[in-house]
């Protein structure tokens, strides 16, 4: 049984780890839910993207690139995006010659003949993505310790709402605002009880893991490994052939049976160190972090991962991104996930207003008790 004093320890943690962290966590969560749709919602914000015809045989991957050559002379193209359920068309990334580092243009193509279509106007989604990802410009493990923040919260409110049954449907419509939101929130925190472990877990995997991995090789890596590696000979001015990207594709799957790419990446294409990276989805498996890195010229692979036997952990990392976005049961579970985890962001908001109410309270219950000791000191 838990003492008093302990609950309310707990009940103090789980305030102002709420009060410290509330902000951030209302805009994390409110972004979360809404960025489950971020296809739809770029495909919205882009309506003559809706337009475009969807291909049942998508055009090669040879006759994307060489399109966008053709539009795009002297540019380097990075990264190539296939068509999916949502979208109907396939996107590139493409930098253009004398543009900044990070300076990048999304570049949709038509699916059914690789036809280039023009620059991407709006790209909301994405938008969205990076606010809740990297808060826009923070590093990811920032997202992560809210994950963590969200246990905590999770953990003590569970403890301290003990009679969790009973709180599931009571809701005093007839009493103060500090009642009324009480029962609200913990009314909504019981509701989405596994959602929210679910989502807190995931985030905080996703956001903490690199952190830890990085730093576990650091410890373990040798010293004259660290050492700073000698600089790369500059690449030859003449181009070096290249493998067929539809060639090298099927090479990637051959690796990998089931890979299904969501992304082509191009690094130092045309040149003798020229890399292909093919990463997506597994058919038939919720994991979404196969890739296969494949030497262009050559056609050789570099570096294989199949999550399905790459370890017991690799294969968790790669449960961790579908479990948290939703991306994997069509429209109606997106929906799900939707107002789910519309229940955090509300939850960060009536727990401030509930703590500001009752700060609020005993500040008036203090001028009231010195109002009243005044009074008795004059009358005596």
């Amino acid at each position: 049984m838990t003492s008093q004093r302990t609950l309310n320890r707990l009940f103090t943690l789980h305030s102002w780890a709420g009060i410290v962290t509330g902000l951030l966590m209302f805009i994390v969560c409110f972004s979360g839910a809404v960025v489950v749709f971020k296809n739809e919602i770029d495909l919205w914000a882009n309506p003559s993207l809706a337009q475009l015809p969807r291909s049942e045989k998508p055009a090669s991957l040879d006759a994307v690139l060489a399109q966008l050559h053709t539009r795009y002379p002297g540019a380097t193209v990075e990264t190539i995006a296939l068509p999916d359920a949502v979208n109907p068309s396939y996107f590139a990334f493409v930098r253009e010659r004398g543009a900044p580092a990070n300076t990048r243009t999304k570049v949709a193509l038509r699916s059914d003949t690789g036809t280039v279509v023009g620059p991407v106007d709006s790209q909301l989604g994405q938008y969205l993505r990076m606010l809740h990802v990297f808060l826009f410009f923070g590093p990811r493990w920032i997202v992560g310790f809210l994950g963590v923040a969200m246990l905590v919260l999770i953990a003590t409110g569970i403890v301290i709402h003990r009679k969790i049954l009973a709180e599931l449907f009571t809701q005093r419509w007839g009493r103060s605002f500090r009642v009324v939101m009480s029962d609200l929130h913990k009314s909504a925190g019981i509701w989405g009880l596994g959602f929210h472990i679910l989502i807190a877990a995931t985030g905080a995997w996703m956001g903490l893991a690199p952190l830890f991995e990085q730093g576990y090789q650091y410890i373990t890596t040798p010293a004259a490994m660290t050492a700073t590696k000698p600089a790369r000979k500059a690449e030859a001015s003449e181009p070096v052939p290249m493998q067929s990207l539809d060639t090298l594709y099927a090479t990637a799957q051959q690796a990998v049976p089931g890979l299904e790419a969501r992304y082509v990446s191009l690094r130092r294409w045309g040149s003798s160190t020229a890399e292909v990276g093919f990463t997506g989805n597994l058919h038939g498996h919720l994991a979404s972090t196969a890739r296969v890195d494949i030497h262009a010229a050559t056609g050789v692979p570099r570096k294989v991962h199949d999550p399905r036997t790459a370890g017991f952990w690799s294969l968790v990392n790669g449960l961790m991104e579908p479990l948290h976005f939703g991306d994997f049961g069509g429209l109606a579970l997106k929906w799900l996930y939707f107002f789910l985890g519309m229940t955090p962001a509300f939850l960060s908001i009536s727990g401030t207003l509930i703590w500001l109410d009752a700060r609020q309270q005993r500040r008036r219950e203090g001028e009231a008790a010195q109002g009243a000791a005044g009074g008795i000191a004059a009358a005596g």
